[in-house]
Protein backbone atom coordinates (compact mmCIF):
# COMPACT_ATOMS: atom_id res chain seq x y z
CA UNK A 1 0.00 0.00 0.00
CA UNK A 2 2.59 2.59 0.87
CA UNK A 3 4.36 1.85 -2.62
CA UNK A 4 1.22 2.40 -4.38
CA UNK A 5 0.94 5.53 -2.65
CA UNK A 6 4.96 6.75 -3.36
CA UNK A 7 4.38 5.62 -7.14
CA UNK A 8 1.06 7.84 -6.93
CA UNK A 9 2.75 10.80 -5.80
CA UNK A 10 5.97 10.81 -7.77
CA UNK A 11 3.55 10.29 -10.92
CA UNK A 12 1.56 13.29 -9.40
CA UNK A 13 4.54 15.15 -9.29
CA UNK A 14 5.80 14.22 -12.67
CA UNK A 15 2.28 15.46 -13.91
CA UNK A 16 2.18 18.45 -12.69
CA UNK A 17 6.03 19.20 -14.17
CA UNK A 18 4.86 18.69 -16.96
CA UNK A 19 1.62 20.66 -17.24
CA UNK A 20 3.77 23.72 -15.50
CA UNK A 21 6.37 23.11 -18.52
CA UNK A 22 3.55 23.19 -21.19
CA UNK A 23 1.82 26.43 -19.97
CA UNK A 24 4.69 28.41 -19.35
CA UNK A 25 5.96 27.36 -23.07
CA UNK A 26 2.36 28.16 -24.92
CA UNK A 27 1.94 31.22 -21.94
CA UNK A 28 4.73 32.86 -22.09
CA UNK A 29 4.40 34.92 -18.98
CA UNK A 30 7.64 36.78 -18.29
CA UNK A 31 7.06 38.95 -21.83
CA UNK A 32 3.43 39.24 -21.04
CA UNK A 33 4.65 41.29 -17.85
CA UNK A 34 7.58 43.34 -19.69
CA UNK A 35 5.12 44.11 -21.94
CA UNK A 36 2.68 45.39 -19.52
CA UNK A 37 5.37 47.17 -17.67
CA UNK A 38 6.42 48.79 -21.05
CA UNK A 39 2.70 50.19 -21.55
CA UNK A 40 1.94 47.97 -24.20
CA UNK A 41 -1.50 46.07 -24.23
CA UNK A 42 -0.72 42.30 -25.84
CA UNK A 43 -3.12 40.11 -24.38
CA UNK A 44 -1.98 37.10 -23.11
CA UNK A 45 -4.01 34.67 -25.37
CA UNK A 46 -2.49 36.91 -28.36
CA UNK A 47 0.62 35.26 -27.35
CA UNK A 48 -0.52 31.98 -27.04
CA UNK A 49 -1.65 32.70 -30.91
CA UNK A 50 1.17 33.66 -31.14
CA UNK A 51 2.75 30.12 -30.30
CA UNK A 52 0.12 27.97 -32.12
CA UNK A 53 0.48 30.04 -35.18
CA UNK A 54 4.91 29.40 -34.92
CA UNK A 55 5.67 32.38 -34.12
CA UNK A 56 8.33 33.79 -31.50
CA UNK A 57 6.24 36.12 -29.62
CA UNK A 58 9.55 37.44 -28.37
CA UNK A 59 10.45 38.58 -31.83
CA UNK A 60 7.11 40.59 -32.24
CA UNK A 61 6.90 42.30 -28.49
CA UNK A 62 10.02 43.30 -28.00
CA UNK A 63 10.27 45.57 -31.16
CA UNK A 64 6.74 46.47 -30.34
CA UNK A 65 8.16 47.67 -27.35
CA UNK A 66 10.83 49.31 -28.94
CA UNK A 67 8.40 51.40 -31.26
CA UNK A 68 5.72 52.04 -28.69
CA UNK A 69 8.87 53.63 -26.63
CA UNK A 70 9.76 55.54 -29.75
CA UNK A 71 6.38 56.79 -30.05
CA UNK A 72 5.47 55.01 -33.35
CA UNK A 73 2.12 53.99 -34.08
CA UNK A 74 2.07 50.12 -35.10
CA UNK A 75 0.33 47.29 -33.93
CA UNK A 76 0.81 43.56 -33.09
CA UNK A 77 -1.16 42.11 -36.31
CA UNK A 78 1.33 44.37 -38.30
CA UNK A 79 4.53 42.89 -37.04
CA UNK A 80 3.34 39.36 -37.11
CA UNK A 81 1.93 39.48 -40.56
CA UNK A 82 5.37 40.52 -41.67
CA UNK A 83 7.44 38.23 -40.18
CA UNK A 84 4.93 35.54 -41.41
CA UNK A 85 6.02 36.81 -44.69
CA UNK A 86 9.64 36.14 -43.87
CA UNK A 87 10.70 39.65 -42.98
CA UNK A 88 12.76 40.84 -40.16
CA UNK A 89 10.84 42.59 -37.85
CA UNK A 90 13.34 44.10 -35.88
CA UNK A 91 15.50 45.48 -38.71
CA UNK A 92 12.34 47.54 -39.74
CA UNK A 93 11.22 48.81 -36.72
CA UNK A 94 14.87 50.36 -36.28
CA UNK A 95 14.41 51.86 -39.52
CA UNK A 96 11.47 53.42 -38.53
CA UNK A 97 12.92 54.49 -35.65
CA UNK A 98 15.80 56.05 -36.99
CA UNK A 99 13.34 57.70 -40.03
CA UNK A 100 11.23 59.49 -37.36
CA UNK A 101 14.36 60.97 -35.76
CA UNK A 102 15.89 62.25 -39.09
CA UNK A 103 12.29 63.34 -40.04
CA UNK A 104 12.11 61.32 -43.13
CA UNK A 105 8.70 59.96 -44.21
CA UNK A 106 8.43 56.34 -44.15
CA UNK A 107 5.38 54.48 -43.38
CA UNK A 108 5.64 50.72 -42.01
CA UNK A 109 4.06 49.47 -45.53
CA UNK A 110 6.43 51.33 -47.39
CA UNK A 111 9.41 50.03 -44.76
CA UNK A 112 8.21 46.30 -45.11
CA UNK A 113 7.91 46.50 -48.37
CA UNK A 114 11.74 47.78 -49.06
CA UNK A 115 12.72 44.74 -46.32
CA UNK A 116 10.29 41.87 -48.71
CA UNK A 117 12.59 43.09 -51.59
CA UNK A 118 15.79 42.24 -50.10
CA UNK A 119 17.08 45.56 -49.43
CA UNK A 120 18.28 46.76 -46.24
CA UNK A 121 16.21 49.20 -45.16
CA UNK A 122 17.79 50.23 -42.35
CA UNK A 123 20.98 50.92 -43.91
CA UNK A 124 18.70 53.10 -46.48
CA UNK A 125 17.51 55.28 -43.42
CA UNK A 126 21.22 55.73 -42.11
CA UNK A 127 22.48 56.36 -46.30
CA UNK A 128 19.70 58.94 -46.48
CA UNK A 129 20.94 60.78 -43.31
CA UNK A 130 24.56 59.93 -44.43
CA UNK A 131 25.56 59.83 -48.31
CA UNK A 132 27.66 56.69 -49.05
CA UNK A 133 30.78 57.44 -51.08
CA UNK A 134 31.43 54.78 -53.89
CA UNK A 135 34.68 54.33 -55.40
CA UNK A 136 34.85 53.14 -59.08
CA UNK A 137 37.55 50.81 -60.35
CA UNK A 138 39.95 52.26 -62.92
CA UNK A 139 38.21 53.28 -66.12
CA UNK A 140 40.39 53.13 -69.27
CA UNK A 141 39.41 55.64 -72.07
CA UNK A 142 41.10 56.48 -75.08
CA UNK A 143 40.95 60.36 -76.09
CA UNK A 144 40.59 61.18 -80.01
CA UNK A 145 44.64 61.53 -79.97
CA UNK A 146 45.31 58.29 -79.34
CA UNK A 147 46.47 58.15 -75.71
CA UNK A 148 44.62 55.88 -72.89
CA UNK A 149 44.12 57.67 -69.86
CA UNK A 150 42.71 55.02 -66.84
CA UNK A 151 40.51 57.50 -64.25
CA UNK A 152 39.48 56.52 -61.01
CA UNK A 153 36.26 58.68 -59.72
CA UNK A 154 34.31 58.65 -56.31
CA UNK A 155 30.47 58.75 -56.12
CA UNK A 156 28.78 60.43 -53.24
CA UNK A 157 25.23 58.80 -53.51
CA UNK A 158 21.41 59.27 -51.06
CA UNK A 159 19.51 56.19 -50.82
CA UNK A 160 16.34 57.44 -52.56
CA UNK A 161 13.67 55.65 -50.02
CA UNK A 162 10.36 56.30 -52.71
CA UNK A 163 13.01 54.32 -55.47
CA UNK A 164 14.55 51.38 -53.71
CA UNK A 165 11.12 49.26 -54.22
CA UNK A 166 12.67 48.15 -58.15
CA UNK A 167 15.13 50.80 -58.42
CA UNK A 168 18.60 49.83 -59.57
CA UNK A 169 21.31 48.97 -57.73
CA UNK A 170 25.29 50.43 -56.87
CA UNK A 171 26.23 48.23 -59.68
CA UNK A 172 24.10 49.91 -62.32
CA UNK A 173 25.50 53.45 -61.28
CA UNK A 174 29.06 52.45 -61.47
CA UNK A 175 28.45 50.95 -64.93
CA UNK A 176 26.63 54.54 -65.82
CA UNK A 177 29.75 57.01 -64.45
CA UNK A 178 32.05 54.57 -66.50
CA UNK A 179 30.50 54.73 -69.32
CA UNK A 180 29.85 58.44 -68.85
CA UNK A 181 34.42 58.90 -68.22
CA UNK A 182 34.18 56.84 -71.23
CA UNK A 183 32.42 59.14 -73.65
CA UNK A 184 33.85 62.60 -72.06
CA UNK A 185 37.69 61.03 -72.39
CA UNK A 186 36.73 60.00 -75.52
CA UNK A 187 35.02 63.23 -77.30
CA UNK A 188 38.23 64.96 -75.76
CA UNK A 189 40.56 66.35 -78.94
CA UNK A 190 43.83 65.59 -76.69
CA UNK A 191 44.56 63.58 -73.73
CA UNK A 192 45.87 66.85 -71.88
CA UNK A 193 42.57 68.66 -72.08
CA UNK A 194 41.38 66.51 -69.45
CA UNK A 195 44.33 66.69 -67.56
CA UNK A 196 43.83 70.10 -66.77
CA UNK A 197 39.97 70.19 -66.12
CA UNK A 198 39.37 66.95 -64.54
CA UNK A 199 36.32 68.62 -63.15
CA UNK A 200 35.25 68.58 -67.04
CA UNK A 201 34.31 64.60 -66.59
CA UNK A 202 32.09 65.22 -62.96
CA UNK A 203 29.93 68.41 -64.75
CA UNK A 204 29.46 65.96 -68.21
CA UNK A 205 29.02 62.42 -66.04
CA UNK A 206 26.27 64.68 -62.99
CA UNK A 207 24.41 65.97 -66.64
CA UNK A 208 23.63 63.16 -68.04
CA UNK A 209 21.28 62.06 -65.25
CA UNK A 210 22.46 58.72 -64.34
CA UNK A 211 20.39 58.59 -61.47
CA UNK A 212 17.65 58.07 -62.69
CA UNK A 213 15.58 55.11 -62.31
CA UNK A 214 17.94 54.08 -59.76
CA UNK A 215 17.27 53.40 -55.89
CA UNK A 216 20.15 56.29 -55.43
CA UNK A 217 20.55 59.79 -55.64
CA UNK A 218 23.90 60.96 -57.46
CA UNK A 219 24.60 64.24 -54.57
CA UNK A 220 28.68 64.44 -56.43
CA UNK A 221 31.15 63.06 -59.01
CA UNK A 222 34.76 63.30 -57.78
CA UNK A 223 37.67 62.77 -60.29
CA UNK A 224 40.01 60.91 -57.37
CA UNK A 225 42.96 60.20 -59.81
CA UNK A 226 43.72 60.22 -63.46
CA UNK A 227 46.78 58.24 -65.69
CA UNK A 228 48.31 58.25 -68.45
CA UNK A 229 48.59 54.81 -69.99
CA UNK A 230 49.99 53.67 -73.17
CA UNK A 231 49.37 54.99 -76.63
CA UNK A 232 47.12 53.41 -78.05
CA UNK A 233 46.67 55.14 -81.35
CA UNK A 234 50.70 54.45 -82.19
CA UNK A 235 50.11 51.20 -81.02
CA UNK A 236 47.36 50.55 -83.67
CA UNK A 237 48.55 52.23 -86.30
CA UNK A 238 51.78 49.40 -85.54
CA UNK A 239 49.61 47.02 -85.45
CA UNK A 240 48.25 47.79 -88.98
CA UNK A 241 51.83 48.56 -90.47
CA UNK A 242 53.09 45.13 -89.47
CA UNK A 243 49.41 43.70 -91.01
CA UNK A 244 50.01 45.20 -94.04
CA UNK A 245 53.50 43.92 -94.15
CA UNK A 246 52.33 40.24 -93.95
CA UNK A 247 49.38 40.97 -96.36
CA UNK A 248 52.64 42.45 -98.86
CA UNK A 249 54.75 39.56 -97.99
CA UNK A 250 52.14 37.03 -98.78
CA UNK A 251 51.51 38.85 -102.37
CA UNK A 252 54.91 38.72 -102.78
CA UNK A 253 55.46 34.90 -102.10
CA UNK A 254 52.12 33.68 -104.07
CA UNK A 255 53.96 35.99 -106.93
CA UNK A 256 57.60 34.29 -106.43
CA UNK A 257 55.59 30.90 -106.65
CA UNK A 258 54.00 32.00 -109.54
CA UNK A 259 56.91 32.87 -111.06
CA UNK A 260 58.72 29.66 -110.14
CA UNK A 261 56.18 27.47 -111.59
CA UNK A 262 56.14 30.10 -114.85
CA UNK A 263 60.06 29.10 -115.27
CA UNK A 264 59.62 25.57 -114.69
CA UNK A 265 56.70 25.18 -117.65
CA UNK A 266 58.70 26.89 -119.36
CA UNK A 267 61.81 24.78 -119.32
CA UNK A 268 59.85 21.62 -119.75
CA UNK A 269 58.80 23.24 -123.20
CA UNK A 270 62.28 24.35 -124.29
CA UNK A 271 63.48 20.63 -123.54
CA UNK A 272 59.75 19.52 -125.14
CA UNK A 273 60.96 21.97 -128.20
CA UNK A 274 64.80 20.69 -128.23
CA UNK A 275 63.80 17.40 -128.71
CA UNK A 276 61.70 17.81 -131.26
CA UNK A 277 64.43 19.89 -133.12
CA UNK A 278 67.15 16.54 -132.38
CA UNK A 279 64.33 14.56 -134.02
CA UNK A 280 63.95 16.50 -137.12
CA UNK A 281 67.80 16.35 -136.84
CA UNK A 282 67.96 12.25 -136.73
CA UNK A 283 65.47 12.53 -139.33
CA UNK A 284 68.08 14.40 -142.22
CA UNK A 285 70.66 11.23 -142.75
CA UNK A 286 67.43 9.56 -143.84
CA UNK A 287 66.04 12.02 -146.37
CA UNK A 288 69.24 12.30 -147.10
CA UNK A 289 69.87 8.76 -147.85
CA UNK A 290 66.78 8.40 -149.65
CA UNK A 291 67.13 10.97 -151.85
CA UNK A 292 70.29 9.41 -152.59
CA UNK A 293 68.64 6.18 -153.13
CA UNK A 294 65.99 7.33 -155.43
CA UNK A 295 67.67 9.64 -157.41
CA UNK A 296 66.77 12.64 -156.51
CA UNK A 297 70.36 13.86 -155.64
CA UNK A 298 73.56 12.95 -156.92
CA UNK A 299 77.04 12.43 -155.11
CA UNK A 300 78.49 15.57 -156.38
CA UNK A 301 75.62 17.49 -154.64
CA UNK A 302 76.13 15.88 -151.99
CA UNK A 303 80.02 16.39 -152.07
CA UNK A 304 79.24 20.19 -152.59
CA UNK A 305 77.03 20.19 -149.96
CA UNK A 306 79.49 19.11 -147.50
CA UNK A 307 82.34 21.75 -148.65
CA UNK A 308 79.57 24.11 -147.88
CA UNK A 309 78.77 22.87 -144.49
CA UNK A 310 82.67 22.36 -143.74
CA UNK A 311 83.62 26.46 -144.95
CA UNK A 312 80.66 27.24 -142.59
CA UNK A 313 81.58 25.59 -140.13
CA UNK A 314 85.45 27.40 -140.29
CA UNK A 315 83.78 30.79 -141.02
CA UNK A 316 82.07 30.80 -137.77
CA UNK A 317 85.27 29.46 -135.22
CA UNK A 318 87.20 32.36 -137.22
CA UNK A 319 84.39 34.67 -136.47
CA UNK A 320 84.33 33.54 -132.65
CA UNK A 321 88.48 33.85 -132.47
CA UNK A 322 87.82 37.23 -133.71
CA UNK A 323 85.12 38.10 -130.98
CA UNK A 324 87.07 36.53 -128.63
CA UNK A 325 90.62 38.93 -129.56
CA UNK A 326 88.42 41.73 -129.97
CA UNK A 327 86.93 41.53 -126.12
CA UNK A 328 90.37 40.51 -124.47
CA UNK A 329 92.00 44.22 -126.18
CA UNK A 330 89.05 46.05 -124.81
CA UNK A 331 89.70 44.75 -121.34
CA UNK A 332 93.04 45.43 -121.54
CA UNK A 333 92.74 49.05 -122.34
CA UNK A 334 90.15 49.71 -120.05
CA UNK A 335 92.93 48.17 -117.49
Amino acid sequence: MEDLLSFSFIFVIFAAIVVISLFFHFVPLGLWISALAAGVNVGIFTLIGMRLRRVSPSKIVLPLVKANKAGLTVNVNQLEAHYLAGGDVDRVVDALIAAERASIPLTFERAAAIDLAGRDVLEAVQMSVNPKVIETPTISAVAKNGIELKVRARVTVRANIDRLVGGAGEATIIARVGEGIVTTVGSSEEHTDVLENPDHISRTVLNKGLDAGSAFEILSIDIADVDVGRNIGAQLMTDQAEADKNIAQAKAEERRAMAVAKEQEMRAYTQEMQAKVVEAQAEVPQALSQALRDGHMGVMDYYNMNNIMADTKMRETIADGETTELSTQQDNHKK
